[in-house]
């Protein structure tokens, strides 16, 4: 299995990167390596898993099941496009028996890392790559690079199943058959959340179909689940807004009437406050609506704190505030 993919459109950004990488010296990976080492699985032991997002380890824990034992970098309410790996990261990677990301440059300023750990010999797996490129969405706002937040059209979220299923397979064939039947049954659990989404979202008013966030990282809720989706930022967090992107916001809320609009848990409020203030002073009475889980899940332990719960509390929020 190759250990380190990447999608054509991101090859211009990584290809710097990975002579970075290469002229990495030992000295931020040679204790972490050491331990990995040392502590190779065992047979029969748990696949050490390491994921950068929280929708990424509930992937591997659905599909590799009692066999796997998670870690997730990334914990509730973190940006991941801003995020950089810390001492502690470099370890539970180079520790891990495989690690899964979502790819597509999400994890933008941990892509040198990734690219360190894989050329180590780690199977390292963006889960998005066994998505048929003709549905991944090129904002063209971009940079000519795909939309990462794969994650919010539900159908297509399923289609990285077979990445994690083929990996884990690849490493521990004993329990091949596993991995396919959990990634089968899943497969089906996100078909039945995919149509109970679009179900819901046509009960709100197709005029009042407008979603408003921070940043744009509904894009693929939009398109699968009929609803306009406007964000005050780009794809990434990394573009900052000014004044202008503001009114233009309040202005479009203003001129469509527009209920609410969304702050989300990994994004600072003040931005979507802003919005809220401006369509005050222009006379227009716009509520916030909720929280939603954009590029994080909620806490371990809660419904929010998997991706089924974060998409059913996305879907209910988006619902009660527009209906």
């Amino acid at each position: 299995m190759n250990s380190w993919r990447m999608r054509s459109s991101a090859a211009p950004v990584l290809i710097a990167v990975l002579i970075f990488a290469g002229a990495l010296g030992a000295g931020a990976f040679g204790c972490a390596q050491s331990e990995s080492e040392n502590g190779a699985r065992k047979a029969g032991a748990k696949i050490r898993v390491t994921a950068t997002v929280g929708m990424v380890g509930d992937l591997a824990r659905n599909v590799g099941g009692e066999h796997v034992e998670v870690t997730t970098l990334m914990g509730p309410g973190v940006d991941p496009h801003l995020y950089k790996a810390s001492e502690g990261d470099i370890a539970r990677l180079s520790g891990a028996d495989i690690v899964f990301y979502n790819g597509l440059l999400l994890e933008g300023k941990m892509v040198d890392v990734l690219v360190k750990v894989a050329r180590r010999g780690k199977p390292t797996v963006p889960v998005s790559e066994t998505i048929d490129e003709s549905r991944l969405r090129e904002p063209p706002e971009f940079q000519g690079h795909y939309d990462p937040h794969i994650w919010f059209d539900v159908s297509l979220w399923a289609e990285t199943i077979p990445a994690v299923v083929t990996a884990l397979s690849e490493l521990d064939p004993a329990h091949a058959k596993t991995y396919e039947a959990n990634g089968a049954a899943y497969a089906q659990t996100l078909a039945a959340l995919h149509e109970e989404v679009r179900a819901a979202i046509a009960t709100i008013p197709k005029e009042a179909r407008v979603l408003v966030t921070a940043h744009d990282a509904f894009g693929y809720f939009g398109v699968a689940y009929d609803i306009e989706v406007i964000g005050l930022q780009g794809v990434s967090t990394l573009a900052e807004y000014g004044l202008r992107d503001v009114q233009r916001i309040v202005d479009l809320i203003s001129a469509r009437s527009v209920r609410a609009v969304f702050v989300e848990s990994s994004v600072p409020r003040r931005s979507i406050e802003a919005v809220v203030a401006g369509c005050t002073a222009k006379g227009h009475d716009v509520k916030i609506g909720g929280q939603l889980f954009s590029d994080a899940m909620g806490e371990a332990g809660t419904p929010e704190g998997t991706y089924l719960g974060m998409v059913r509390h996305n879907v209910k929020t988006i619902v009660e505030s527009l209906r």
